[in-house]
């Protein structure tokens, strides 16, 4: 059996038995559509890599009390090179457990509490608590519908920034939830009023790798090196949430002595764990990515396809994530709220993400062609029967 025959032969009866948050968390006979975890089985590399490491040292790494990580520094750099085009310096990279980590210790250190952060929305939940939780108050960047795809209002922003509040733009590119990939010309507007602002630009990029042809991935920092972070990891587009690797390009100067300045370990590192999946998936894993890719692309076709009349869907140019516009249905509860009573799906509910996510929810269509039809098809029956 091929990887690709594997994905896409995933059953519920297969995945009802496993014991992470996604499959756990919901009721008996609900099918969980929600957290951004595949249901795809772990690229084999990995898996040889974790095992060979457990079977070997589990001592304190060669690399050990190293910003960067070592051999995640220089994959990554790697990676950003032969996938991007874009060298950046393996001696700027700092590793973190995940993204939501490496935000915060960089909010931290770089801004004050009543700073304003520059944020598309809807967006990515944890974000918006960070942004609550620290005292940096979101200054809302709308994503608006544009013909088949999202767009947003440059100049509307510009004269948000001109107020003067505003001190970092926590770019999110491919953006979730929306799955948009931002175009040059509009990275390079972007670029352009973090210059003429003096912003900061956190540039999360975790789902860069799942770009769908024929979109293209335009690192930020290949536009606005000084002024950028780039916040990646191999988790969303591998499939390794729980083994707690990212890192942090710091292209800022005053932002890498910040950092340099704290003590060395409160922040803690990446787990040997971490870093052995990661660069086995970044060096040895893009077999398995391209055939996970074709599983994901046919789906997000799928599902224009299949929705009822009265949900609203625009095809993402990147991740495993569809945006849902149910608002049309008329229904006197949150969707998601009704699905999973209704239709025994869960999905993530839209105004978790925000201003612009009432009457929306998002859907994760990172498994099966079998188990996305069932999906799809209790969605059907479940609209249809309240209407």
């Amino acid at each position: 059996m091929t990887e690709i025959s594997s994905l896409n032969a995933l059953t519920l009866e297969n995945l009802t038995s496993r014991d992470g948050i996604k499959w756990s968390h919901p009721a008996p006979g609900v099918i969980p559509a929600w957290i951004a975890d595949m249901d795809f089985p772990v690229a084999a590399a990995v898996r040889d890599a974790l095992a060979r490491r457990a079977h070997g040292d589990l001592g304190y790494p060669a690399w050990d009390e190293r910003h960067d990580a070592g051999p995640l520094a220089l994959a990554f750099a790697e990676r950003m090179e032969s996938r991007y085009g874009w060298r950046p310096d393996p001696e700027h990279v700092r590793s973190f457990t995940d993204i939501n980590q490496a935000l915060q210790v960089i909010l931290h250190v770089a801004t004050r509490p009543g700073d304003e952060v520059a944020v598309h929305v809807p967006a990515y939940p944890p974000f918006l608590e960070t942004c609550k939780e620290m005292g940096r108050p979101a200054l809302p960047i709308p994503m608006e519908p544009a013909g088949d795809s999202w767009g947003f209002d440059a100049e509307a922003l510009a004269v948000r920034l001109a107020e003067g509040r505003c001190r970092v733009l926590l770019l999110v590119n491919p953006q979730n939830p929306t799955g948009r990939v931002f175009t040059r010309e509009e990275l390079t507007g972007l670029a352009e009023l973090a210059e003429r602002h003096d912003l900061l630009v956190i540039s999360d990029e975790i789902h860069a790798d799942l770009v769908h042809t024929p979109g293209e991935h335009i690192p930020f920092a290949t536009l606005l090196p000084e002024r950028t972070v780039t916040l990646t990891s191999a988790t969303k587009a591998f499939n390794l949430g729980g083994v707690r690797c990212s890192v942090a390009h710091t292209g800022a100067p005053a932002l890498r002595e910040a950092l340099a300045a704290q003590p060395t370990h409160l922040y803690g590192m990446a787990n040997v764990f971490g870093v052995e999946a990661t660069v086995a998936a970044w060096r040895h894993g893009d077999d398995w990515l391209a055939e996970a890719r074709t599983v994901l692309d046919r789906n997000r076709h799928l599902i224009a396809e299949r929705l009822p009349d009265g949900v609203g869907y625009r095809i993402p140019d990147a991740t495993y994530l569809a945006w849902l516009d149910l608002s049309g249905l008329g229904l006197a509860e949150e969707p998601a709220a009704f699905l999973e009573r209704e239709a025994k799906v869960m999905l993530s509910p839209g105004p978790l993400f925000g201003p612009g996510g009432e009457g929306f929810a998002r859907l994760n269509f990172a498994t099966s062609g079998p188990v996305l039809s069932e999906i799809l098809d209790r969605v059907t029956r479940a609209v249809k029967t309240s209407s």
